[in-house]
């Protein structure tokens, strides 16, 4: 078969899903999808029907030196990618970037640590039920706290900034569903932002389990600072002296007495006594694992119709000053970690 050359071609987006290229390309020029997703792919094996990107055809098709497609397309890159690095689940990324790539619909393959697009000051935090866009033009912490995860992943690589941000989340949720005289500022910084991201009296339009990981973002930063300090993890271990300056610090930044709470709801003190002695996790979903489908689709999977139910109820009952924090426990960006934190727990080191 002759080697296909498209009249025109157009740039992918970073990181950028190949079929999703493969869409655009195929729209733009009035071909069906799947027809030029055959002259641009191979079989995985012998006499399958399962295809796979063929670098070398997209590069002639489409005349761009497969090093530039590859720059942008993460499934093109020789040697692979860790693709532990990336979120596990294709998404849609700041619609203001993808404006000026024409075709149609975008979808990512993004890393871990992008929550925010810090040009447009747009939420592209975990994938949830929807795809609202939240815009943070109220909120400039919240971009600035993206900033701080950048600095932080340089500083202390992907694997145990993943770790700290994530476990930073999930503590910030579980704070935020204790009662309001359990919390402080921080407490009261979640409730203001919650209610500018989703206005109270719309929460069965604008509730999105994202705009509450945005909500908590901040402050998680502030604790994935000190939960991937090697110091501060050996001051948690430590003796009481040591325990105590750690704790000081949490409550430095939550700016309230957290680590007095009652160790049956102390998510800070499990992590010193529990998990601060721990390897950093890796995701337990990685892209690629699974075997490729039959025929590419772009479409976004279906929801579990209990998950479905799950956000409904807990749109419905919205409440930013009561439980907030529950939904985002539950979610399935926070599996890896909640995982860790369900495990059987380990009695604590006698400090005494």
């Amino acid at each position: 078969m002759a080697a296909l050359r498209l009249p025109s071609s157009i740039p992918p987006a970073q990181h950028e899903v190949t079929a999703s290229y493969v869409a655009r390309l195929a729209h733009l020029h009035g071909m069906d999808f799947h027809l030029l997703w055959e002259q641009v792919t191979r079989p995985i094996a012998a006499r399958s029907s399962i295809r796979t990107i063929n670098p070398a055809a997209l590069a002639s098709a489409t005349g761009r030196p497969l090093e530039h497609l590859a720059g942008a397309l993460p499934e093109l890159r020789t040697p692979k990618p860790d693709w532990s690095m990336f979120r596990h689940e294709p998404q849609p990324g700041c619609h203001l970037c993808t404006a000026r790539h024409p075709g149609g619909r975008i979808v990512h393959l993004l890393p871990h640590h992008l929550y925010v697009c810090t040009k447009h000051r747009i939420w592209i935090g975990p994938p949830d039920t929807g795809e609202q866009t939240t815009p943070l033009d109220a909120l400039p912490e919240v971009v600035h706290a993206q900033h701080r995860h950048l600095r932080l992943i340089r500083r202390r690589g992907w694997e145990v900034t993943y770790d700290a941000v994530l476990t930073g989340l999930l503590v910030c949720a579980q704070l935020w569903s204790l009662p309001e005289g359990d919390n402080g500022a921080a407490w009261h910084n979640w409730v203001r932002r919650a209610n500018l991201l989703i206005p109270p009296g719309t929460s069965e339009t604008t509730f999105s389990v994202a705009r509450l990981c945005a909500a908590v973002y901040p402050e998680a930063i502030d604790l994935a600072s000190v939960f991937a300090s090697l110091y501060w993890r050996h001051q948690a271990q430590g003796t009481p002296m040591d325990r105590s300056r750690f704790e000081q610090r949490i409550d430095q930044l939550l700016r309230h007495p957290v680590c007095q709470l009652n160790d049956g709801h102390n998510p800070i003190s499990h992590w010193a006594d529990v998990s601060s002695r721990l390897m950093p996790l890796t995701p337990i979903r990685v892209h690629g694992d699974k075997r490729p489908a039959r025929e590419p689709h772009l479409r976004k999977p279906s929801l579990h119709s209990a998950t479905r139910r799950a956000q409904q109820r807990h749109a419905q009952t919205f409440d930013p000053t009561h439980r907030a924090g529950e939904p985002l426990i539950a979610h399935r960006h926070l599996a890896t970690v909640v995982r860790r934190a369900w495990s059987p727990f380990r009695a604590p080191r006698n400090r005494s």
